[in-house]
């Protein structure tokens, strides 16, 4: 008996490309940071503000598309 799965091999190779997309803006998000005595005013680059969280949040969106496809017949 031959099963039918929800997802096909494109769909699991989609989600680990967008799951390695959101990793990469998790990384570009992280910093040395501040601590208590010290500040590091390179925490609040244009690469930690805006270019991570828009990294992660295609990473999201292509983690969406990849489980939304469909291969056509």
């Amino acid at each position: 008996m031959k099963y039918q799965f929800a997802f096909s091999r494109i769909n699991f190779i989609l989600l680990a490309i967008g799951m390695a997309i959101v990793i990469l803006g998790f990384i570009l998000m992280s910093g040395e940071g501040s601590g208590e005595t010290t500040f590091n005013p390179a925490i609040f680059d244009t690469l930690h503000i805006k270019v991570a969280p828009l990294v992660t949040l295609v990473g999201y969106l292509f983690i969406i598309y990849a489980i939304l496809f469909k291969k056509k017949a």
